[in-house]
């Protein structure tokens, strides 16, 4: 195990135990098989204080001092107000565009490395307090020589070594999981953390957020729904990212939207329909959509427009995903179970020997009471849990290019009831899903569509070739045996938490001399090295 995972899972476990975060898990109303472990935790057999922290606090301030990673996972959390109580939601709701910056001194030298030359000499104006900061950059204001206004985005120093650390657990976890749980193999957890290994790394590029920028305003060229700043490229780097400075109201500032009389309707509306035209229409769209990337614009507050910035995590669908999800949706609204069942097995996404009947019953019995209800207060989180309940029975499996979807989805809907509780979710959508899918079946596109495959002939020449190689030869590329490694890594798990309660209690107790006191920290420490270094 190499040091520097040891050290990361320490400093996790240490500020778990300081923020007391096992608290708040055990105070939920877990079964007794998950309950039971809490009196196994060598930190919780010494007294503690009443902290003098609220619960939300305590979890803002933990995600915050453990990094990028659970930042993230903080900001997607604090858009599903309808599943937080309102207490941590506003904690977390800082995490969007208030997590605390690091030190200017770091941005100017960093800025000046990557470009080459003096802040002086690129900028005629340059401000050295942050504009605002995030988990993975910060921002500057500034101005070009040549007067345009601008800001300034630069990487958070010193991140790769953190998020390498986070994503070895991460893995560790899921090739756990993986090998103890059939269950958990259904999901395919790795090649999730792959995905997302993947985003986050992407993240650190600025170049490549540069370009998904300038797609992002070429898709919505002259639109009165979106507009996506301008991207001078002469002065970014792959840790330096130069656009232009926008000016807008932050999306959750209800307040101010309601003094300028924004049409709060329309603006809820025009949300969604971006949402679509992303996915179907351009099959690019922002994944990151929590409320510190989207503004709205101070111009036409009767004719609201979206400005979005931020776009550092982009997702797309392929044709056939675009196609199935449309039908999917569709069907799902219109309460044609067997439809929704059928194209699951179809797609692939449930196995094939599925009996239709069986699932069908099974998607009615869930769906049925949710729709009962107003769809304007159907919650797209309650119904996705409650499916994945469900579809456990029939070996679904997650399928991990929609992952960002399904995120930016939960996003987008809680971003929506925000602005406008009363929004129809489903009556803004349908016409745009069912305009995609006639247009789909045009003669233009299937035209098009049959000129594209005849492209591919030559293409499906060689892998029909291919094929035959691999008959004739078929266990040239099997893949490694499944990781069975017995090396001892669950009780390594143990040890180091272990050692790290060990040193969260013996600095609680200040006094390592009395014996009576001390015994529970020197345990602890103790037998955690010997579980960590025994062969």
């Amino acid at each position: 195990m190499k040091l520097l995972a040891v050290r990361r899972l320490l400093r996790i476990l240490y500020v778990v135990i300081r923020y007391r975060l096992d608290d708040m898990l055990f105070a939920l109303p877990l079964p007794l098989w998950l309950r039971a472990p809490r009196f196994l935790l060598p930190w919780r057999w010494v007294p503690r204080g009443k902290s003098s922290r609220s619960r939300g606090e305590s979890l803002r301030l933990a995600l915050e001092e453990l990094g990028p990673i659970f930042i993230k996972f903080g900001q997607l959390l604090s858009t599903r107000r309808d599943l937080l109580p309102p207490d941590i939601a506003d904690e977390l709701a800082h995490l969007q565009d208030r997590v605390p910056p690091f030190d200017p001194a770091k941005s100017l030298a960093l800025i000046e490395e990557q470009l080459g030359v003096p802040v002086s000499v690129a900028f005629a104006r340059f401000d050295t307090e942050p504009l605002a900061s995030a988990s993975v950059a910060q921002v500057h204001a500034a101005q070009l020589k040549s007067g345009e206004e601008v800001v300034v985005k630069v990487v958070r120093p010193g991140l790769r070594p953190v998020i390498k650390a986070d994503m070895a657990w991460l893995f560790l976890l899921a090739k756990l999981a993986e090998r103890a749980s059939a269950e958990a193999r259904r999901l395919h957890p790795v090649d999730v953390v792959s995905d997302y290994e993947k985003t986050i790394y992407d993240e650190l590029d600025l170049l490549r957020e540069a370009a998904n920028a300038s797609q992002l305003r070429r898709n919505f060229e002259n639109s009165g729904l979106l507009y996506v700043p301008q991207v001078y490229w002469d002065w970014c780097r792959p840790k330096v990212l130069v656009m232009e400075r926008i000016y807008g109201i932050p999306v959750n500032d209800m307040a101010t939207l309601a003094d300028q009389r924004t049409d709060m309707k329309l603006l809820a509306e025009r949300g969604v329909e971006i949402f679509f035209t992303q996915v179907f229409t351009h099959s690019f769209f922002h994944a990151d959509m929590h409320p510190g990337n989207i503004f709205v614009s101070t111009r036409t507050p009767w004719n609201p427009q979206y400005i979005a910035i931020d776009c550092g995590i982009i997702g797309s669908l392929t044709p056939e995903d675009q196609d199935y999800l449309a039908r999917n949706l569709v069907a799902f609204f219109k309460r044609d179970y067997r439809k929704v069942a059928q194209l699951h097995i179809d797609s692939g996404w449930v196995p094939q020997e599925t009996q239709v009947n069986d699932f069908e019953a099974a998607i009615r019995t869930v769906c049925e009471p949710i729709f009962e209800r107003p769809l304007k207060d159907i919650s797209f989180g309650l119904l996705l849990m409650r499916l994945f309940q469900t579809a456990r029975r029939f070996n679904m499996e997650i399928q991990p290019q929609l992952v960002l979807l399904q995120k930016t989805l939960l996003n987008i809907e809680g971003l929506g009831r925000q602005l406008y509780p009363d929004l129809d979710l489903w009556t803004t959508a349908q016409p745009f899903l069912e305009r995609w899918m006639r247009e789909r079946v045009s003669p233009r596109n299937v035209l098009h569509n049959l000129q594209s495959q005849v492209e591919q002939l030559p293409h499906l020449a060689n892998m029909t070739r291919s094929l035959l190689e691999r008959m004739a030869q078929p266990h040239a590329n099997d893949p490694p045996p499944p990781w069975r490694e017995r090396d001892g890594w669950t009780v390594r798990l143990i040890g180091a938490a272990l050692i790290g309660g060990g040193v969260v209690t013996a600095l609680g107790l200040g006094n390592l001399s009395e014996p009576a006191t001390a015994w529970p920290a020197w345990l602890m420490s103790a037998s955690g090295l010997y579980l960590i270094l025994r062969r």
